[in-house]
């Protein structure tokens, strides 16, 4: 059941390609936020309409399988009189693997189109019984803005609490989204940038690493120009914690995350895309296409 577990962890962190177990450090404390090139609609790398597709892997010995797949999709509206994108993540288990241990996820997350403020966040987690819902209300226009957070565990029950809210705070959808306006040329390789998130009951700090361009292949996609980056996994009952997910973006303006990769305690957990459209701008990155022609 433990490596089961630990499929059903991996499942849960690559939804939106951010570990949702953090490191906390204490030098990263009074940073600021992620640099970005813009927070505009007009610049931002993706459009209403887009969506991704991916299938997520483990390997260790003679095992070395398909274990579930994940989808992001985005779509624009009207939230409480503001334009708003609307981003739905989804994922679950392969057929084999519900027989067994079934898992599935679906993360919803508002933020405005022009400003990529937060709005609301909802979770609906199963976990082969396990239970876990999130609903957040970004309340920015109050003396002390703060997260207003209905959380509900099969293991707790039901609260409701406030959690710290601060201009660099977002729920994962969010991030992923705020952090693919990444300005690369303002990114230093090798140094240690910050990024907020909040997740359940809690506030968390994660960080990356740049390290630099690679061109990969990517099964099922072809060979991809790319930008590999490194997040800090937090050492518990699944991640080693010594060793980073590691992470590769295409090298383009659409800045997609085309691989992922973490090590964990038994074996190593990976992520792939196999599908995207709806693009802002041309998969330029995509030097060899080897998906298949509908």
């Amino acid at each position: 059941m433990k490596l089961l577990k630990e499929i059903c962890f991996l499942l849960c962190t690559c939804l939106t390609v951010i570990p949702l177990h953090a490191q906390e450090n204490s030098d990263l404390k009074g940073t600021s936020c992620v640099p970005v090139r813009t927070v505009h609609e007009e610049g931002l790398a993706f459009q209403a309409g887009e969506s991704m597709e991916f299938i997520l892997h483990y390997k260790w010995g003679m095992i070395n399988t398909d274990v579930g797949t994940a989808t992001v999709c985005l779509d624009s509206l009207t939230f409480n009189g503001q334009e708003a994108f609307c981003c739905s993540v989804k994922g679950k288990t392969t057929r084999m693997f519900d027989r067994i241990f079934r898992v599935r996820e679906d993360f919803s997350s508002w933020f405005t189109r022009d400003g990529m403020k937060p709005l609301k966040f909802t979770r609906d987690t199963y976990e082969g019984g396990y239970e876990a819902r999130n609903t957040y209300l970004y309340e920015w226009d109050v003396a002390e803005p703060h997260i207003a957070a209905d959380i509900y565990t099969s293991k707790r029950g039901q609260i409701s609490m406030q959690l710290p809210l601060t201009p660099c705070t977002y729920d994962l959808p969010a991030l992923f989204f705020f952090a693919r306006n990444m300005d690369i040329d303002n990114v230093e390789p090798g140094r240690r940038y910050p990024m907020t998130f909040a997740i359940d009951d809690d506030v968390y700090n994660v960080y990356f690493i740049l390290y630099g361009r690679e061109t990969i292949k990517v099964k099922g996609l072809g060979t991809v120009k790319t930008i590999r980056f490194a997040a800090k996994l937090l050492e518990g009952e699944v991640f080693k914690g010594e060793e980073d997910m590691m992470i590769w973006i295409s090298d383009d303006e659409n800045r997609l995350p085309v691989y992922f990769e973490a090590p964990l305690l038994v074996g190593v957990a990976a992520g792939r895309m196999s599908a995207c459209d709806g693009l802002k701008h041309p998969f330029e990155s995509l030097v060899t296409d080897k998906r298949k022609k509908k």
